[in-house]
């Protein structure tokens, strides 16, 4: 399962519940228990997943949002960029080594286009870390030299969740599991791991 079938499985719910793009601070704080006791470092790269639509007001928020980014990176420094991908979906990606500036730029995004009316079109955040002091598998997909570790926060459920892909389209079950057993107490977790959905296709 991928984008296309994430979004398709939130669109067939009969009614979406609210987005809450509070929750994205708890990373913030949950970095330091993944640091400490887990051995992920964060990679200073982080990215916001929403459906566009075709519609003027759209256009405007979107045109709206990267005067809001700019201003910002000048107080903060944090590099970003717009994306689209094959399947249609906007990214914005952020990179700044300061990981609570990436919060709030995430933030930002999320909370403008929840006030200009565009807060279903959310999808997901996605936060990169790099394993670091813990037992090296092989085959775990790789970027720049260093192993990659997501976070996935679905805006729809309100939750997190692990991503650890492997080479060849798999993933690390038994790494994902701990990591979920340690950080129980950390964030709100997704407890259904069918809704564990596998985003192959992220950009980072």
């Amino acid at each position: 399962m991928g984008f296309r079938e994430f979004f398709d499985a939130l669109l067939g719910r009969s009614r979406l519940p609210k987005a809450k793009p509070e929750r994205l601070f708890a990373m913030t704080t949950a970095r330091l228990t993944l640091e400490s006791s887990l051995g992920l470092k964060p990679s200073g790269v982080a990215g916001l997943c929403f459906k566009g639509v075709e519609s003027s007001a759209y256009a405007s928020t979107r045109e709206e949002l990267k005067e809001f980014l700019a201003y910002s990176a000048k107080e903060t420094e944090t590099e970003f960029r717009f994306e689209m991908d094959e399947y249609g979906f906007l990214w914005v990606l952020f990179q700044d080594p300061d990981f609570e500036d990436l919060v709030a730029n995430l933030h930002l995004v999320c909370e403008t286009l929840i006030e200009r009316g565009f807060g279903k079109q959310l999808l997901c955040a996605v936060y990169r870390f790099e394993a670091g002091n813990w037992e090296k598998k092989p085959g775990i997909r790789a970027f720049m030299g260093q192993k990659a570790v997501y976070w996935i926060f679905n805006f729809k459920q309100g939750t997190y969740y692990p991503f650890v892909p492997l080479l060849g389209y798999k993933r690390d079950n038994s790494f994902e599991f701990r990591l979920r057993a340690g950080m129980e107490r950390e964030l709100p977790l997704e407890m259904d791991v069918k809704r564990w959905y596998p985003l192959w296709e992220i950009p980072f």
